[in-house]
């Protein structure tokens, strides 16, 4: 499937069939397409629970105003970010990058983040929007259907997975085979989002 027909055929789908199961190669080549996402830094910040255990996803429904694609949809991704990914052995970032690139980089790096919580958040949350837009789109390419989701309780989903206290959830993706109720878009037209040169 092409780009522009992935993009074009996504749907934040809502109804997912319940019965119908990933094979763990599906999982992993989306996965691990996904991160090939770009971050910044390239310090990837994501980090995501794959949850699998029935109890917890109803758990997790429970808290997230009873949406049935908890449950229902084929898998269930909590993306989450390391806020402190930056300082935690950041040279194997650009193991493969020329030494001249790495000691350029690290520094920029430090510099870039200590003593700013405030702008570790702020790119890990703008990574963990690309890396869950590529997973969708890499979904739909593999025949899927998936619903990114913010409507929960961030804090009872925290403790669910267990969350550790230097990282903070972005939002949840729901993928499987979905059942319909894809209604026409509603967008609006481009003359009123985009702005030549000035607003």
């Amino acid at each position: 499937m092409e780009v522009v027909t992935a993009v074009k055929n996504r749907r934040a789908v809502k109804t997912f069939d319940p019965n119908h199961k990933m094979s763990d190669e599906t999982r992993r080549v989306l996965l691990e397409t996904a991160a090939l996402a770009p971050s910044a830094y390239n310090i990837q910040h994501w980090r995501i629970v794959d949850v699998r255990d029935p109890a917890q996803r109803a758990a997790i429904r429970e808290v997230a105003w009873g949406q049935a694609q908890v449950t229902d949809a084929s898998a269930l991704y909590v993306l989450c970010a390391d806020l402190n990914a930056w300082q935690k052995d950041p040279q194997r970032y650009w193991a493969t990058s020329p030494q001249p690139v790495q000691d350029f980089l690290l520094p920029k790096l430090d510099e870039y983040y200590r003593g700013k919580p405030e702008v570790a958040r702020d790119e890990s949350m703008r990574t963990l929007g690309i890396f869950g837009m590529t997973l969708m789109l890499v979904a739909q390419d593999l025949g899927y259907d998936s619903c990114p989701m913010d409507g929960f309780d961030v804090d009872a989903v925290a403790k669910i997975i267990r969350l550790p206290a230097d990282f903070a959830i972005g939002y949840m993706v729901a993928v499987g085979k979905g059942t319909g109720n894809a209604w026409p878009r509603n967008r609006e037209p481009m003359e009123h989002l985009v702005y030549l040169d000035h607003f």
